[in-house]
């Protein structure tokens, strides 16, 4: 990867990695491509579908392609390039965010300022069609379409067998995985076709960046899914996804696996805001193993539609633009166009609603936690959600009122709470804090409430409580063993 995997761009004020969709690779050259994380917007409404898939290819972008399930034959017009950016905007404003707010003096007469909010900020595929053909005949492919579609070259695949398919993309020089013939078979059953992706020299040289663009994909299928067991045929180990989702009705959810909320609202230290990106990594790791690891996060969920003012509390990027919906696949923002009849067959009629609800999911999946694909569905559920973590800065001045003198006791109290909180949330040791927290950068300037102080505190309630249950135990042993003897001593 390109950055530490924890960081993956779910936070304020860090950029996010390159992304690629939960397809797996193919990869003509001697090494493996390893597809880690990734990031997809998905719509919904209806049996109306619309999927976007940023690419990351790592490496020489003409000895690589891509393989995705798809349910139908798409058509040209079906699949589409758009601005590699909309990622950015939708990652920047739905991550989990980090508030601050700033404690009054309760000895001044007058109000302070109002709480403040911090903004976190010519490729192997045009060969002669005669051998391509030929290939498809002695493996049992058949290639259902072929489009050029900006950078891309795009085939169409539908197979018979997964060894069909196996040897189709060998004899046309794809080196794959060693897993992908088992994880393929399933898809075959189902009768799925293939969207096989490879980069167009040729296009790519007209571009003005050497960024590949996101593909989007439009079709109608009763199924609401996403397949991510093509992207651990060639995983090593535990891989992201962020799943930007848009409907009509509310939230989207998974159904093959438990919907957990991220942990939020928590007061965390102020030194936290240095290692936000560190602290949320730990935090997410901690919660999925505690949660037993086959959970989807939910880490936003709000009406972002265009004419909705109040979209996020605090808004940490902006909101999205008309402009940034339709391009994400938002299609019913826009006008109506009575000339498509794609959607007939949509199990909802169409009311003519404008609402945008905007679901972030989070997913952290292998082979074991997660052996079947995504699937979802849309509820009704319009609350409002986010991932938001606070810190509080501490009051200036002179504290000699009565009313100064316990702020100071609260103070102090608040602070060791926000100490442990950090070491729950995290699941990490006190000890692992200990150079932030005796940072000479205190903004407190009472020693006695100062994070360096409280430290050796904490450390000792925490051992306290550590120690309590086996005391417990060891004294009601003791007493079973008194009573024990003085049965036989014939005391009692």
């Amino acid at each position: 990867m390109k950055k530490k995997l924890f960081i993956i761009g779910a936070f304020v004020a860090i950029s996010p990695v390159l992304f690629s969709f939960c397809g797996f690779y193919v990869s003509k050259a001697d090494g493996t491509l390893k597809n880690k994380t990734s990031q997809v917007i998905l719509v919904r409404d209806g049996n109306k579908n619309v999927i976007t898939m940023y690419n990351d290819f790592k490496g020489d972008t003409k000895d690589f392609a891509m393989v995705v399930p798809v349910p139908v034959v798409l058509q040209k017009s079906d699949i589409k390039v758009v601005d590699q950016s909309i990622f950015q905007k939708l990652n920047d404003y739905s991550a989990p965010r980090l508030v601050e707010y700033w404690d009054q003096n309760p000895c001044y007469n007058y109000e302070m300022m109002n709480d403040k909010v911090m903004s976190a900020p010519s490729s192997v595929m045009q060969r002669s069609g005669n051998s391509r053909d030929e290939a498809a005949k002695r493996s049992s492919v058949k290639i259902e379409a072929q489009y050029i579609v900006g950078e891309y070259d795009i085939l169409i695949l539908s197979a018979k067998e997964s060894t069909g398919l196996k040897t189709w993309l060998n004899d046309n020089g794809y080196k794959i995985p060693a897993d992908a013939e088992e994880v393929l078979d399933p898809y075959i059953k189902s009768n799925l076709k293939f969207f096989v992706v490879k980069v167009n020299e040729k296009e790519k040289k007209k571009l003005n960046s050497n960024f590949l663009r996101p593909i989007q994909i439009t079709f109608n299928s009763p199924k609401f899914m996403l397949p991510i067991r093509l992207g651990m045929a060639n995983a090593d180990g535990d891989q992201d996804l962020l799943v930007y989702a848009f409907t009509k009705r509310g939230r989207i959810e998974c159904t093959n696996y438990r919907n957990v909320e991220i942990a939020s609202n928590k007061k965390i230290p102020l030194f936290v805001q240095k290692n936000f990106g560190a602290f949320y990594g730990n935090l997410f790791t901690n919660q999925w193993n505690r949660e037993d690891e086959s959970v989807a996060f939910l880490e936003y969920a709000w009406n972002v539609t265009p004419i909705n003012q109040m979209k996020c509390d605090p808004c940490v990027g902006n909101p999205p633009t008309e402009q940034d919906l339709v391009q994400s696949g938002v299609w019913w923002v826009g006008n109506k166009d009575w000339n498509d009849y794609s959607d007939l067959d949509n199990e909802e009629a169409d009311n003519g609603s404008k609402n945008v609800h905007f679901t972030r999911l989070h997913f952290r999946y292998n082979r074991k936690s997660f052996p079947q694909d995504l699937m979802f569905q849309v509820t009704p559920n319009t609350l409002n959600y986010q991932a938001r973590y606070i810190i509080t800065h501490p009051a200036t001045g002179d504290f000699n009122c009565a009313a100064g003198k316990k702020y100071l006791q609260d103070l102090k109290a608040r602070r060791k709470k926000e100490l442990q909180e950090l070491t729950v949330l995290t699941g990490t040791n006190i000890n692992n804090w200990q150079e932030d927290a005796t940072a000479k950068e205190d903004e407190e300037t009472n020693a006695a409430a100062q994070y360096a102080t409280l430290l050796p505190q904490v450390k000792e309630d925490m051992e306290n409580k550590e120690s309590a249950p086996v005391g417990i135990i060891l004294f009601g042993a003791a007493m079973v063993a008194g009573a024990g003897l003085m049965r036989w001593k014939g005391v009692i």
